[in-house]
């Protein structure tokens, strides 16, 4: 990837995006939500079809010239029905957020309640947090995951629900390590009446290789990213059934955005279709694996891990117990000198401002692309250990060549765009 026709016009933007193609060949890309597309979805996203307006939906469009438009976006909208189920899909949405975003308006009314999981116990900003439009807009009550286990207390959220009596109940989550039961939040939401909306964005390719269960068919909508564990192109997607389908269409065009990027739609249909590959579904598996390999070797290392360990794609670390002195940010900017990319990350109990935690969050989904299998993870797991007990020992550069080392012989031992 040289970008070479770019460089002859802009070579500074030339260099920057070189610099990127170097940067995740040569580190190792842990954020939970991040993955690495293949070279098919990215030359999709790059088509001809960014020129084209395709305003409204396939046979319904409000230009002229969406001949090719509409056939990528049936085609997305078959293959998503193949992976996922429902009667309804709409491909359209920008994000994740924007997808969320489509669903409250097609069902709920400014002052309207919803009921959530709190953005320090593994929500998501969407999901009600005061600084985005949820939080602004509608009357959020958060729930919380149970402090000394790290799991979701059903129960409790079933009792909340009857006490805040919310007109839409969220379930699905960005820093929570463990199997969602759908059908208990379903029993909340129905508890209170109230729509349930299920955003799977971190793992929607999981429930697509039927590694996770599914929210499909349980949920009034599910939502969800089509870039994170799916690897398909940059987006997001909405699952309904057929009886809110004009509802969710209008909310998404012309209620919360114009145009669709019908070139992110065409790598959400090449991406879905490598999905359809039975190969997928040993992807998927051993993503899980692999987070489960990460998770225990950080405990065998001494790390606190929330919940005690992982079902998905992520693991969430406690810093605590283990590195009381070591903040997320700490841990966080001390990897990334050595080459492994993962974030900070709030915790259950968070005693720290959300601006440096006291965690960081890990994902295996970049990983597993590259082809990295539990052994190969546990020495990650290995690394990162070294890494977070050197700052907490205050002898970080004495094994930062070292480490740095050992990244660089994983990455070509694992090339990512050969």
């Amino acid at each position: 990837m040289e970008y070479d026709t770019v460089r002859e016009v802009d070579p500074e933007i030339a260099d920057a995006l070189s610099g990127e193609v170097e940067r995740q060949q040569n580190t190792l890309q842990m954020i939970a939500s991040e993955n690495h597309a293949s070279e098919a979805v990215m030359e999709a996203q790059s088509s001809a079809l960014t020129n084209v307006y395709a305003e409204g939906y396939p046979g319904a469009r409000y230009y002229a010239g969406c001949e090719y438009a509409d056939e990528v976006e049936e085609l997305a909208i078959e293959r998503a029905k193949e992976l996922w189920g429902g009667d309804h899909v709409n491909v359209q949405p920008h994000s994740g957020t924007q997808a969320n975003m489509g669903v409250y308006l097609a069902v709920l009314d400014p002052g309207d309640k919803i009921l959530s999981l709190d953005l320090t116990h593994g929500g998501h900003l969407s999901h009600g947090h005061p600084a985005n439009f949820t939080g602004q807009l509608f009357d959020v009550e958060q729930y919380e995951v149970d402090a000394e286990s790290g799991y979701i207390d059903y129960e409790a959220v079933k009792d909340k629900a009857e006490e805040f009596d919310p007109d839409i109940v969220v379930s699905g989550y960005s820093a929570y390590p463990r199997t969602v039961e759908w059908e208990k939040i379903q029993d909340a939401a129905d508890a209170a009446d109230a729509y349930h909306l299920a955003d799977m964005a971190h793992i929607t390719g999981l429930v697509a290789a039927g590694v996770h269960p599914s929210p499909v068919g349980v949920a009034d909508f599910v939502t969800g990213s089509t870039h994170k564990t799916i690897r398909a192109g940059r987006g997001g997607i909405i699952i309904c059934d057929e009886e809110y389908a004009d509802d969710i269409d209008a909310a998404v065009f012309p209620g919360a955005q114009g145009g669709p990027l019908m070139h992110n739609i065409a790598g959400k249909a090449v991406g879905f279709e490598e999905a359809l590959d039975p190969s997928f579904e040993e992807y998927a598996q051993q993503t899980i694996d692999n987070a489960k390999a990460l998770g225990e070797t950080l405990a065998d290392h001494g790390f606190e891990l929330v919940s005690g360990g992982t079902d998905n794609h992520l693991v969430l670390v406690d810093l605590r117990e283990s590195h009381p002195d070591v903040t997320g940010n700490d841990a966080e900017e001390a990897l990334e000198e050595v080459g492994i990319v993962l974030n900070a990350n709030t915790v259950p109990g968070e005693t720290r401002s959300s601006f440096n935690p006291s965690g960081i969050r890990a994902g295996t989904p970049p990983l597993t692309t590259r082809g990295f299998d539990e052994e190969a993870t546990r020495t990650v797991g290995d690394l990162i250990a070294q890494v977070v007990d050197a700052v907490a020992e205050d002898n970080f550069e004495e094994v930062r060549d070292d480490v740095e080392a050992e990244v660089a012989q994983l990455t070509d031992e694992h090339p990512l765009y050969e």
